[in-house]
């Protein structure tokens, strides 16, 4: 559903890894996708050799990883699209380490349409939050809303 045309999901993960990791280090290592999504790294160069073929990177062995114009593009799509849904999990106040873990899930799940939306709500709140507007006092409401259902359920036991 989530998946840009062609490009399977896991090809999505490895493509924004590697943009993530150039980003940090300035260039990628087998050894570096590797540790980073917990894959042994003869995985890691069966991809490298598929996003090669597909023309999402330039790979050679023994040399470093680099995403083509195409990879990249498809890379920055998929950060978006990530980053997006984790901000928006977060605005519902969901813990970062949870958030993190359930954008990953949600990136690939959401059908195109919903991700829009999710874009369009989190730069809205973006947009106030920034001019101390009213939003700002709503998403405060909603974290003492939050907390007082918090210490009402733990107090029945729950």
């Amino acid at each position: 559903m989530g998946s840009l045309g062609g490009v399977t999901e896991r090809m999505e993960d490895y493509l924004r890894i590697i943009y993530e990791i150039e980003r940090h280090k300035g260039y990628v290592r087998v050894k570096d996708i590797s540790l980073k999504l917990g894959v042994k790294p003869s995985s890691v160069v069966e991809m490298l050799e598929k996003l090669n073929k597909e023309g999402l990177v330039e790979y050679e062995k023994y040399k470093g990883i680099r995403l083509t114009q195409k990879g990249r593009e498809v890379a920055e799509l998929v950060e978006k699209r990530f980053s997006y849904i984790k901000g928006f999990l977060e605005i519902l106040l969901v813990p970062e380490e949870v958030a993190l873990k359930d954008a990953h899930v949600l990136e690939h799940s959401l059908h195109p349409e919903t991700i829009k939306q999710i874009i369009m709500f989190v730069e809205f709140i973006n947009f106030y939050r920034d001019r101390q507007h009213s939003i700002v006092s709503w998403l405060k409401k909603f974290e003492k809303f939050c907390m007082r259902r918090k210490e009402h359920t733990s107090s029945l036991g729950r």
